[in-house]
């Protein structure tokens, strides 16, 4: 009995102290003009809840507090917007105190001179450099033949297995692809000791920062220095050998006509701003793309059609150029609706640099979800994006907004056209079954995503 006793009195004490710890942590931030909301506990905030519910844990403190509240995830204090005209505002107008912020793991991780850790003078230097090596003639004589000879020979061959995984082959395609395009001299053993390293830094990216032993953060650090040596030599090595490359390791390099100069640690940081940020928006693209085709026919036999007739106007072995990438306007309608239903970035995170009043209360649903934007928005319909005007809305935000507008967005759009083409011009393809699709934190299927693959 007094066991019993002193086990309820310790009980009682724990549930007190950790009572008083959450009413603190609330008090903290109990701030006048400071929308309503909860902080969660202190140093984690609510960033289990978050990762854990996802897009419920937005909709539930939406339901309770409007469009518009205050939390505290991935160890930041954050106001969360799901106003559409808010957001907005807020994306278009940098200038006037609402910079990017984003979370300190990823800060940590991908480099303070990252685009997304930049603002101002440092952020016009950084978009810059990587607008210069997506521009039109990039893409033209640079980037997409290697694409176009990349995927041609990644998709050969599929047909001889008994099932793909259509996640593991896009995300190892994605990557590979962006590293061909920035590195196209690395040995085979190299590329395999960049991948291991990335696939580490992006778990990394997204935990919380705290460092110690085994923690995601302490391994996404550690590979973050790991790709640093192994680029540091590869810059190194390049300086010595005195060659040129038409590389965008090779252009970020050169020191001749060369609009942005850059250092060696801003140069390693655009590196991995351009591998990680292609990374996921591509190769999550590339698989939803195929399951909402498959579930979809006549949206497959639309988009199928378009590709035939580039492919029967072309010799087998003719690879696409530009003027076909900007024929395929079917895809890129699929693209965009792939990318508004199975939504890679979840939200983009902006800071203040002096006290703003915003007033924007009103309750929305998400912008992609929104019947007033988008009717039927849960259905799948590519159609929609047809009307010309639709890619100039103001809602469109897929590819962010004003300064902070994705400079990579059509190379992105390049590679996701390119893996289609090449995918439904050989192939028929059907699900084996049973495997679960999450959209967050990250959009993937756990078990993988498993097709049978046939000649079509």
């Amino acid at each position: 009995m007094g066991i019993m006793m002193m086990m309820f009195g310790l009980l009682m004490i724990i549930v007190c102290i950790c009572s008083a710890l959450l009413r603190w942590n609330q008090m903290r931030y109990s701030k006048k003009g400071l929308p309503p909301g909860t902080m969660g506990w202190p140093i984690f905030g609510e960033t289990t809840e978050f990762l854990k519910q996802g897009p419920s844990f937005m909709k539930n403190q939406r339901l309770r507090y409007g469009s518009f509240f205050k939390s505290h995830i991935l160890g930041c204090p954050t106001i969360v917007s799901m106003d559409a005209e808010l957001n907005r505002y807020i994306l278009m107008n940098e200038s006037k105190g609402l910079v990017s912020g984003y979370p300190q793991s990823m800060l940590d991780i991908l480099g303070t001179s990252n685009i997304a850790a930049v603002h101002g003078p440092s952020h016009r230097l950084m978009r810059g450099s990587l607008i210069s090596l997506t521009s039109p003639a990039m893409m033209k004589e640079h980037l997409l033949p290697k694409i176009d000879a990349f995927m041609r020979s990644y998709l050969s061959g599929w047909d001889e297995f008994e099932t793909v995984d259509i996640q593991e082959k896009t995300k190892h395609m994605t990557f590979l692809s962006s590293l061909l395009q920035i590195a196209e001299t690395l040995e085979k053993p190299e590329v395999e000791e960049y991948r291991t390293e990335f696939f580490k830094l992006v778990e990394g990216t997204l935990s919380v920062p705290i460092d110690l032993p085994g923690t995601q953060y302490r391994c996404g650090i550690q590979a973050r220095n790991n790709i640093d040596r192994l680029l540091t030599k590869l810059m190194r090595e390049r300086r010595e050998s005195g060659e040129t490359y038409t590389d965008m390791l090779g252009y970020l390099m050169k020191k001749e006509d060369n609009r942005y100069l850059l250092t060696d640690k801003e140069i390693r940081d655009q590196v991995l701003t351009i591998l990680y940020s292609g990374y996921e928006t591509v190769s999550v693209t590339s698989m939803m793309a195929l399951k909402y085709l498959h579930d979809h026919p006549k949206a497959l036999e639309e988009l199928r059609r378009e590709h035939l007739v580039i492919r029967d106007r072309k010799r087998p072995d003719e690879p696409l150029n530009l003027d076909d990438i900007k024929s395929m306007k079917f895809t890129r309608a699929v693209i965009f609706e792939t990318s508004r239903l199975a939504t890679v970035v979840n939200g983009v995170l902006r800071k203040t640099t002096h006290d703003l009043e915003l007033n924007e209360f009103t309750s929305t649903q998400e912008i992609n979800y929104d019947t007033s934007l988008y009717e039927d928005p849960m259905i799948f319909n590519p159609w929609r994006w047809m009307e010309k005007k639709m890619e100039s809305m103001s809602y469109f935000l897929l590819f962010g907004g004003g300064a902070r507008h994705c400079p990579g967005k059509e190379l992105g759009i390049s590679e996701v056209s390119s893996f289609i083409h090449y995918f439904v011009t050989r192939y028929k393809w059907e699900e084996k079954g049973g495997e679960k699709l999450v959209v967050f934190p990250r959009v993937s299927a756990p078990k993988g995503y498993h097709l049978r693959v046939s000649p079509y």
